[in-house]
C-alpha cells in the first residue's frame, strides 16, 4: 500500500507503510530502517499518529468493502446449503443458524446509527442549554 503525505518525511512514510503491513512496531522499525524508540516517539507525535490512524481507517474501509462484496456469494452459499435436501441436517441447521444470526446482527448494527445520532443530538442540546 502506497502511503504519501506532505506532512511526513520519507522515512516516516516508510515506517507508516511498514506499520500498516506488519502491524508490530519492532518489525516495522526494522523494515523501515529506523530505531524502535524513534518509531515509538513518532507514534506519540500528533501528525504521525493522525496519519497512521487515517491510513489504518482507509485500510479497514477497503477490507470492509471487499467483505461486503463477498457477502453476496457467502449468503448465496448458505442459502443453497439450507435448501439442499441431500446435505446433512447438521449442515443445513448450521447454515440456517448463521443466516439468522447474521441477519439479526445486521439489523442491530443498522439500528445503531440513528440511535447514536439521536444521542449525539441530545448531548449537543444539553451542552447548548448549559451555556
Amino acid at each position: 500500500m502506497e502511503v504519501a503525505s506532505e506532512k511526513l518525511t520519507a522515512r516516516q512514510e516508510q515506517a507508516l507503510a511498514a506499520l500498516l503491513s506488519l502491524g508490530e512496531v519492532k518489525a516495522a522499525a526494522k523494515k523501515a530502517k529506523v530505531g524502535e524508540t524513534t518509531l515509538w516517539r513518532w507514534l506519540k507525535e500528533e501528525t504521525f499518529s493522525r496519519e497512521y490512524r487515517d491510513a489504518r481507517r482507509r485500510l479497514v474501509e477497503t477490507c470492509v468493502a471487499r467483505l461486503m462484496a463477498d457477502s453476496t456469494a457467502a449468503s448465496k452459499a448458505l442459502r443453497e446449503i439450507t435448501e439442499d435436501k441431500s446435505a446433512p441436517a447438521s449442515a443445513r441447521v448450521a447454515a440456517a443458524r448463521a443466516i439468522l444470526e447474521h441477519s439479526i446482527k445486521g439489523v442491530e448494527v443498522l439500528d445503531l446509527e440513528p440511535r447514536l445520532r439521536e444521542i449525539e443530538k441530545n448531548i449537543a442540546a444539553q451542552k447548548g442549554s448549559k451555556k
